[in-house]
């Protein structure tokens, strides 16, 4: 399962509650772009929409840079919303929680699995600013005390 993009800023600015994986509809020129690694997830989100068939969840501002090996390609919009393919229940789920106060659907990763191209986006609740000085703290003090165990062991 080999990471393509990775959203690190999301990490930050969150409280990650729950993971979720799901497929996306692409074109054939994204699939070799991406998989090429020219994606980015930064700023980008999970949308849910009432579609033709009901609760759709979309990925808005991702940005996909068009294949440079690709034939011409009119009209093409590199930051287009891509549908995202999910079991129906599992929708509706998410379009429960997130109506719920201060929850939002954030992406976090796009990888491979097999040779299909995956979005693992989470239910999250956005960080306060004591919240961020704090685990900021938490990991400086982490760092130090791998540093002090890492000479203890040396010596």
């Amino acid at each position: 399962m080999p990471i393509i993009a990775k959203n690190k800023r999301a990490y930050y600015d969150y409280e990650i509650l729950e993971e979720y994986e799901s497929g996306l509809v692409l074109f054939g020129h994204e699939v070799k772009s991406i998989k090429s690694g020219h994606i980015s997830l930064k700023g980008s989100f999970v949308s849910i929409r009432q579609g033709e068939k009901g609760v759709e969840l979309f990925l808005v501002k991702a940005f996909v840079s068009l294949y440079k090996k690709a034939s011409q390609v009119d009209d093409y919009n590199p930051e287009r919303d891509r549908k995202l393919l999910l079991r129906k229940n599992e929708i509706n789920r998410l379009f429960g929680k997130t109506q719920e106060k201060g929850l939002t659907l954030v992406p976090l990763k796009m990888y491979t699995k097999h040779s299909f191209i995956k979005l693992g986006f989470a239910l999250a609740k956005g960080k306060k600013k004591y919240d961020k000085r704090d685990s900021i703290k938490k990991r400086e003090e982490e760092r130090k005390i791998r540093t002090l165990t890492k000479e203890n062991i040396r010596y």
